[in-house]
């Protein structure tokens, strides 16, 4: 008999085999390339929300920090502060309880009648100076009296209200935001209080009433 020889794969075995082969290959690393780039975007959607909420956190409202500001601020002197050695009160808030030389010193004559001040007269040597802003707030009316001179009233944060009066040369109008130490006008004389002469008239009014200024700041 005749030996058999071993059958050799033929070519079109070799390529059934391979034709699965390769497409297999190609299949898992597409899938391997689209997991990665699903994580990678899943990751980094991830840390822009987390950017954006720490973004969020610290950033805080400027609206609100003024506010807090404003809250935070205390009266100071109407006037610039290095010229309060040249600062002479001419008359005095009108206190009930106060004593006889300082109520006296609250009483101004108009028309041959005496009438109580509200706030303070203040005067530097008769000499025109510039009145600021106590406090940062709203101008809330500015009153053009030729009579007792322009009053300009500015509305605080906390409720408090503040009056600036015989004045001239207004730098701001109803509504302007200002802020603390900023200049609103020159002070003058007027001919309700003539004998004050060159005078700031300053009051502070808290919820619609006048309070002794003297109560927030040494003069």
């Amino acid at each position: 008999m005749r030996e058999e020889k071993p059958k050799i794969p033929s070519q079109d075995s070799k390529k059934a085999k391979n034709g699965w082969f390769w497409p297999a290959i190609y299949t898992g690393v597409a899938l391997l390339f689209v997991g990665m780039v699903w994580g990678y975007s899943a990751m980094t959607g991830k840390d822009e929300v987390a950017t954006s909420d720490v973004a969020k956190i610290d950033q805080p409202n400027k609206d609100v920090t003024v506010e807090t500001n404003a809250d935070k601020e205390t009266l100071k002197y109407p006037f610039h502060e290095d010229q309060l050695d040249q600062v002479a009160i001419l008359q005095e808030f009108y206190d009930p309880s106060a004593d006889e030389a300082t109520r006296e010193k609250a009483l101004l004559v108009f028309k041959q009648t005496y009438v109580t001040s509200n706030g303070l007269a203040i005067s530097m040597d008769g000499q025109p100076f510039e009145a600021v802003a106590a406090m940062s707030g709203t101008v809330e009316e500015v009153i053009v009296d030729s009579f007792k001179g322009t009053e300009v009233k500015i509305k605080h944060a906390d409720g408090m209200t503040t009056v600036y009066g015989s004045l001239t040369g207004v730098l701001v109008k109803e509504g302007d935001e200002v802020q603390q130490g900023q200049v609103l006008a020159v002070t003058t004389q007027n001919e309700w209080n003539p004998e004050a002469g060159v005078h700031l008239q300053f009051e502070v009014h808290q919820e619609g009433k006048a309070v002794n200024p003297h109560s927030y700041l040494a003069f």
